[in-house]
């Protein structure tokens, strides 16, 4: 992402005053590139150095999809203490629906606080008319085998869970990656890469589960 590398780091000045604004104000020390020295900048001028985090359409298309795409992992995930066999499967239901209900909350608050552009606008994300189709999210189960695995009982319940939800998450480590690489958002770059963490020792898991 763009605001990985440009992030300015800046920090206020610690010592007794002597580093100050011409008209009294704290200054702030803005460290200067390897070979460079650092600059003094006022409040204005460091927050005009910092570097423009607003949300694009990448950014806006990952928290509304992945909205979606966790709620599926939830609903998948609560069949699962009635139906499956294992224990260790009971439990890795357990930990994906406490991982992935919070971060629902925080996507849905992202959304608040960042309203999507109007449709047809020219940041509007392509495909943003598909966010409700399950076929446009990778990794989604279709109706078909979320009634399978409703059906499933047992050992056949454990495998066909793993087997989806291995999946299921494989498609979250996919949008993740494009957010990575499309978004421009700090908070959607923080969110992204808590999904691959998380996901991806699940994957793993569930592999030797398997």
């Amino acid at each position: 992402m763009a605001t990985a590398c440009l992030l300015l780091t800046l920090t206020a000045c610690q010592d007794d005053g002597a580093d100050r604004a011409e008209d009294g104000r704290p200054a702030i020390v803005a460290p200067g590139r390897p070979g460079e020295t650092s600059r003094t900048l006022t409040p204005e001028q460091a927050a005009r150095a910092k570097p423009d985090d607003s949300p694009n359409a990448a950014d806006h298309a990952y928290v509304r999809r992945m909205i979606e795409h966790h709620r599926q992992a939830l609903t998948m995930s609560a069949l699962a203490p009635e139906r499956a066999a294992a224990e260790p499967v009971k439990r890795l239901a357990e930990r994906i629906t406490a991982a992935q209900k919070p971060e629902i909350g925080a996507m849905q608050k992202w959304l608040d606080r960042h309203p999507a552009p109007p449709a047809g606008s020219g940041t509007a994300a392509s495909g943003h008319g598909h966010d409700h189709d399950h076929g446009s999210m990778p990794g989604m189960a279709t109706a078909q085998q979320l009634d399978e695995l409703t059906a499933a009982r047992g050992a056949d319940f454990d495998r066909l869970f793993l087997k989806l939800m291995t999946t299921h998450h494989e498609g979250a480590l996919t949008m993740a990656g494009e957010a990575l690489a499309g978004g421009n958002n700090v908070a959607v770059e923080e969110m992204a890469n808590e999904v691959v963490a998380t996901q991806s020792a699940e994957i793993h898991r569930m592999r030797t589960m398997g």
